[in-house]
């Protein structure tokens, strides 16, 4: 394929919390890239997935959901949603269609509508409400930030997402790709693994631990019988925190552990040994150094 008839460019997925962008970038890759839960702000750091449609090269950026920030984690998150949107060729908002025109909403449509970029608008979870209610959506939508083009999908089940994908392919420049052909993501296999532990604990811990933690692989041995030794540490706040993670006997961090290693080996497709451990460290939230490990600039 030749450069001149190549197209490459960058699609920042923005929204509020829990409007399934990270649901919409696994279901384009095709493969788990980042962690989904009923929680909000579980995506921390900005996702890439390189998606090719045709002579199209797309790299997907997943940005951490935009909201009011009440902490230094937060702020560090939204300022990091917004530099993704500012350096991106198309900036699509993604909106939870049931949810509708919220504060949040509002909010991030407004600031888009001075923005230079091209911008699209996303209705996801259109299986679940009625179509009168999506077309007047789309309308106050597009009244408060006219967009170039309107999608209604459902990032779950994948209604919809070929057809923004073609679209999206077209309004990508002209130019060289960026990425091999069959590289699907520029995350690396450690930061992976480490938020599939991080959704584990959300799983198990949802209500006794809300974003109290984090997790660290700091060490990945590859094995002479081709499997992997993998380390992690689950950093807390407390030391409470970290009897809730354990719990009696260690029960909690062995179901943890067990679920993380079974979609670890799915994933890599070979044997995991995965070793977890708790540490405390106060403050992580707030510590630049951490901020900055996990792709946030403080």
């Amino acid at each position: 394929m030749s450069e001149a008839s190549t197209r490459c460019g960058f699609v920042a997925i923005i929204g509020a919390p829990n409007s399934g962008k990270s649901t919409l970038l696994n279901t384009l890759a095709g493969y788990k890239l980042v962690i989904v839960s009923h929680k909000v702000q579980t995506t921390r750091s900005r996702v890439r997935a390189i998606i090719v449609e045709g002579c199209s090269q797309i790299i997907f950026v997943d940005t951490p959901g935009i909201f009011l920030p009440r902490r230094r984690l937060d702020e560090a998150m939204v300022n990091s949603a917004w530099e993704g949107a500012t350096d991106a060729d198309v900036v699509l908002l993604m909106v939870d269609a049931r949810t509708g025109l919220t504060e949040d909403v509002n909010r991030i449509a407004e600031k888009l509508k001075g923005s230079p970029s091209r911008q699209v608008l996303v209705l996801n979870k259109v299986d679940v409400v009625k179509r009168e209610r999506l077309l007047v959506l789309a309308g106050e939508l597009n009244e408060l930030c006219p967009f170039e083009q309107t999608f209604m999908i459902s990032a779950s089940t994948g209604d919809g997402v070929d057809e923004m994908k073609r679209k999206l392919a077209e309004m990508m420049p002209g130019g060289p790709w960026l990425y091999p052909e069959d590289q699907i993501s520029d995350i690396p296999q450690r930061l992976i693994a480490s938020e599939i532990t991080r959704e584990k604990i959300y799983e198990r811990l949802h209500q006794e631990l809300p974003y109290a933690s984090t997790v660290e692989t700091e060490k990945w041995e590859e094995r002479p019988d081709g499997s992997v030794r993998i380390e992690q540490v689950i950093f807390v706040e407390r030391e409470n925190q970290r009897k809730i993670v354990l719990g009696k006997g260690g029960q909690v961090i062995k179901e943890i552990g067990s679920l993380a290693r079974k979609e670890l080996s799915a994933m890599l497709d070979r044997k995991v040994h995965l070793f977890l451990f708790v540490k405390v460290r106060e403050n992580w939230a707030t510590d630049p150094e951490r901020l900055r490990a996990m792709g946030l600039e403080p």
